[in-house]
């Protein structure tokens, strides 16, 4: 599990090394930080250990060589896909979590409310997974993670899947929530445009074994406005990025 201490940076990675027990490295060399108000995404080709990274520092694998500190036992999770219980409802799945950590009805009840709000589902409580599009089951695993008021946020390609419509309309929902909540994120996506929009900060990685090759601050103000995504500066970041992660490739 990774080591906790108490400072402004949430995560922090120092030459952090995964080798497989096959003999794969994952990630090599690895040094990155995320601080308390930032939101950085990691953008790579497939296959460059992004995954691992956020299953390391959720403490669902440990590396094999470095450190990794954490400052918050908060943190929420949301994957690739939305690992909903297909049985349960849109607010018996949001529930969850809470529920796992002993909280009391009454109180994970009003918190699943609170989160389902956030989401923008309300009205949809008593649906079954099945008759929520693909946007409206990823907004409940976010719901179910915000019902623990996680600190830091990990993200593993939340909506890679989703048609683009969709993508963009979850975010702006996230950049709302970034703001609202305030927690900090590290996402994990292959669409640079989708890093640049999202990020006070971009991470771009080689291909395997994963190192860091370029770091890109993202100058764009937060709250921030979704006409951007069309303006010249963001195209020459999005272009920068992108060559970045071409070269990191090759």
């Amino acid at each position: 599990m990774p080591t906790t201490t108490k400072t402004d940076t949430l995560l922090d990675f120092t030459d952090v090394q995964m080798t497989f027990p096959d003999g794969t490295v994952a990630l090599s060399g690895v040094n990155l930080t995320v601080n308390r108000g930032e939101f950085v995404t990691v953008v790579g080709p497939s296959g460059c250990g992004k995954s691992t990274l956020l299953r390391i520092a959720s403490g669902l694998e440990t590396a094999s060589h470095g450190t990794v500190e954490l400052d918050t036992d908060r943190i929420g999770y949301v994957f690739q896909d939305a690992t909903l219980l297909p049985w349960r409802s849109v607010q018996a799945n949001v529930e969850l979590l809470a529920e796992l950590h002993k909280t009391p009805q009454a109180q994970r009840a009003a918190k699943a409310k609170e989160a389902i709000d956030l989401v923008g589902l309300t009205g949809f409580e008593k649906h079954l997974p099945r008759a929520l599009s693909g946007g409206m089951r990823m907004r409940t695993s976010l719901a179910r993670s915000l019902t623990l008021d996680p600190e830091l946020f990990l993200f593993d390609e939340p909506f890679g899947a989703l048609d683009e419509i969709t993508r963009e309309r979850l975010n702006d929902e996230l950049l709302r929530l970034f703001a609202e909540k305030q927690f900090a994120g590290l996402f994990i996506t292959h669409s640079v445009s989708e890093a640049v929009y999202l990020s006070t900060k971009v991470i771009v990685m080689s291909g395997r074994p994963g190192t860091i090759v370029d770091t890109f601050e993202v100058p764009f103000d937060m709250p921030r406005d979704p006409e951007v995504r069309f303006t010249p500066e963001f195209a020459a970041l999005v272009g920068k990025v992108s060559h970045a992660l071409r070269e990191g490739h090759n």
